[in-house]
């Protein structure tokens, strides 16, 4: 490795060293081990193998680096401040202060230059795996023989912690069964987690782990520059697989009396330690130093940074003057395009009636893909039960990246945090499905979806305790509540045909992420929820009943869901009969109806109805925000049974006359 090279990146590695320090100290929290110990991979990094532009931080065919040990955080900033991005010194200064721009853990859509939200250990790699799988998709589509558009690689730092996690291992798996060979995870591995050495609660040869995967896996000094240099020469020129670097470190490297310690982990130094660590790097007491050679030194690399996007926008005009109809669809993918009276796209398609809302949807998805470009579908070995496959696309494997469906295996929470990274590269909308119960699975990938504003679409069937037989191991109870509780997040379901091809056009003008939760079982369209998105799923609630007005007040509002919706009106036509005056309302979005007009809600929610009720086969939970305290929830509060589906209703009350009989 060229010396002056190297000795810029000792000095740039100490000043990451010194701005985390002050950074952690000044907010008196942070995790100062992780900054310390990986401050020459992170200034190798930057200093030398990104190839990124931080004056334009979306430049697509930019290398990207995810920082998967995201309590971590402080190296990162560190280096997108030193490197040019739009993070100024008062936002060092500020970390982990309101509404700064140095959070505790990396948030993609508050920090320039930051690629993905982080902090539960190892999503960043399923992000990561999901942004190779992203751009290897567009190298296949978009790469000609003549201009390489594509050809970027994704790099991620993760810790002990995240190699523990369960959703690493799937990720890495599917990594390694894509063979992608633009991923490379650096490893920190220091041997220290939280509560101690890692030796107290894990003994697995990781190298051997990733080996049997089908992993490329380096072995190195983390703190030799020349061992780093020589291992990132051979992958930038020769890899042709997923590669795992374990670059060996020592946490907390420079405290004098905290390094290799857990106890550096996840505390600030302390004044005495800092002085004393300051010391022995030989850097400034000053606080937030930052030698003038060291922003010299990034000065002139963003002028190489710079003229490496130019080039390539460059050669994309050229690509797009004589590839036009791959320019007119990588422009559609771009900005996620809608064609003109999409609405009127989704009437227009036939379904049979009756239908499962999975085999509706799974209609709708199809017609979708023929029209847009940048739906991707997966599913977590289901497709055949969920409905996501494409049938006119391939699956995508080491071999076609052309193809459109992913075959995710039996991998649920791997699926979400790819699903992540392939919307985090802003050229697809993901779609991934399971079965409803299995959310649990992917919960925490969902919610940093709707943390992260990620337009994803996720298509969860068999919703209730009426898909019978497979018993309670299977059907969803709690779910939708908890789905609900997720801000950001859409959750839908539709009753019917009707509102499935509605729900759809709800998915695709959110720009965070939607649930689709769908029946197994098969239901009636019906002609009342035949009516325009605008004046119906559109509001979240809306009516399909009215009363009969014969007095200024009526006597009950009945609320129904999914499949429900059709038993609400054999209870409304039941309480007819005993001369009572009921509406029906289909309810199937609780965030849809939020953001309507307080007008709109009262005359949903009208003061002039007696009683109201909730018919929804899972808990009760939210309901009551609607039907008041005195509102009767037919509810299940219960687990499942194992039985066949007529059975249970008659057991768990969801029939007409048992309702009826609540009622009364």
């Amino acid at each position: 490795m060229d010396e002056d090279l190297k000795n810029e990146i000792k000095i740039i590695a100490n000043t990451v060293r010194g701005l985390s320090i002050d950074a952690i100290e000044k907010a008196n929290s942070g995790h100062p081990g992780l900054p310390l110990g990986c401050a020459e991979i992170g200034a190798y990094l930057y200093a030398n193998i990104l190839n990124h532009n931080p004056k334009n931080p979306n430049w697509l065919n930019r290398d990207r680096f995810v920082l998967s040990a995201g309590h971590g955080s402080m190296l990162l900033y560190s280096l997108l401040h030193l490197s040019g991005f739009n993070l100024p010194m008062n936002q060092i200064s500020r970390f982990r202060q309101n509404n700064s721009k140095t959070p505790g853990h990396p948030e993609v859509h508050v920090t320039p230059g930051v690629e993905a939200t982080t902090g539960p250990l190892g999503h960043g790699i399923g992000n990561a795996v999901g942004m190779a799988i992203g751009m290897k998709i567009l190298q296949a589509k978009f790469n000609t023989d003549k201009y390489k558009l594509f050809d970027n690689k994704i790099y991620t730092l993760a810790g002990d912690g995240c190699m523990m996690e369960g959703a690493a291992s799937e990720a890495s798996a599917i990594a390694a069964h894509l063979r992608l060979d633009n991923l490379v995870i650096i490893y920190d591995a220091n041997k220290i987690s939280l509560d101690g050495p890692l030796s107290e609660s894990s003994s697995e040869d990781t190298k051997a782990r990733y080996r049997a995967y089908g992993w490329d896996v380096f072995e190195i000094d983390g703190h030799d520059l020349d061992a780093i240099d020589a291992i990132f020469k051979e992958i930038k020129e020769n890899q042709e697989k997923p590669v795992l670097i374990m670059a060996n470190t020592i946490i907390g490297k420079g405290s004098p009396h905290k390094q290799g310690s857990h106890k550096v982990h996840g505390s600030p130094l302390g004044k005495d330690e800092v002085n004393a660590t300051k010391k022995n790097l030989n850097l400034k007491e000053l606080n937030f130093d930052v030698p003038k050679n060291v922003y010299e030194f990034f000065e002139k690399k963003l002028k190489v940074q710079k003229k490496l996007e130019d080039d390539w926008n460059e050669m994309f005009f050229n690509w797009a003057k004589e590839n036009k109809i791959l320019f007119e669809e990588f422009k559609i993918m771009q900005n996620k395009t809608l064609p003109q009276d999409i609405e009127g796209f989704l009437k227009n398609i036939e379904i049979k009636t009756s239908i499962a809302t999975r085999d509706s949807s799974g209609v709708v998805l199809n017609k979708l893909a023929d029209i847009l470009p940048f739906l991707y579908s997966g599913s977590a070995d289901l497709s055949s039960s969920d409905k996501t496959y494409l049938d006119k696309f391939d699956f995508i494997d080491h071999k076609n990246f052309k193809g459109r469906n992913f075959k995710f295996g039996v991998r649920e929470f791997a699926m979400g945090t790819i699903s992540n990274g392939l919307a985090l590269t802003e050229m697809f909308l993901p779609v991934c499905g399971t079965f409803l119960v299995f959310s649990d699975y992917m919960r925490n990938a969902i919610r940093l979806a709707a943390l992260s504003n990620l337009q994803i679409i996720y298509q969860f069937t068999h919703d209730s305790i009426f898909l019978g037989e497979d018993g309670p191991t299977h059907q969803a109870v709690e779910h939708i509540a908890s789905l609900r509780a997720i801000p950001n997040l859409l959750v839908i379901r539709p009753a019917d045909a009707n509102e499935v091809k509605m729900a759809h056009l709800a998915a695709l003008e959110h720009k965070n992420p939607t649930v689709l939760i769908l029946s197994r079982q098969k239901l009636p369209t019906l002609k009342e929820t035949d009516i325009s998105y605008e004046e119906g799923l559109f509001k979240g609630a809306y009516i399909v009943k009215k009363e009969k007005k014969l007095k200024s007040s009526f006597d009950y509002t009945l609320f129904a869901t999914g499949s429900e919706l059709e038993l609400a009106f054999e209870v409304a036509d039941k309480l007819e009969k005993l001369n009572k005056d009921v509406r029906v309302v289909s309810f199937p979005c609780f965030e849809l109806f939020e953001k309507q007009s307080q007008k709109y809600k009262d005359e949903i929610i009208s003061k002039n109805c007696k009683k109201f009720v909730s018919i929804e086969a899972a808990r009760s939970m939210g309901w009551y925000k609607y039907i008041g305290r005195d509102g009767i929830a037919i509810s299940v509060e219960t687990f499942g049974k194992s039985a066949p589906m007529e059975v249970l209703k008659e057991d768990f009350g969801f029939t007409a006359d048992k309702i009826l009989e609540r009622i009364k």
